[in-house]
């Protein structure tokens, strides 16, 4: 997967679950839950429909903090 893939995967598993958030404040090194305020289980929904839009699973371990490190996590499998 190429890191535009990736962030297209991200971006659309985001917007499946907040429809309303705001992608263009969502810098490389932004937290993923602080800023698109999400709860443990809106940021749980968003890894598991990134998950099933990647085809991969995505242990707790692994789970993205922001969307650098979910396009290199990505990227990297």
């Amino acid at each position: 997967m190429t890191p535009e893939q990736a962030r297209h995967a991200i971006e659309e598993s985001l917007l499946q679950v907040a429809p309303d958030a705001d992608l263009g404040s969502l810098g490389p090194d932004a937290d993923l839950r602080g800023t698109l305020e999400l709860d443990s289980l809106g940021f749980l929904k968003i890894v598991e429909a990134l998950s099933e839009r990647t085809k991969g699973r995505i242990d707790e371990d692994d789970q993205p903090a922001t969307m650098d490190s979910a396009i290199k996590f990505l990227t990297g499998r």
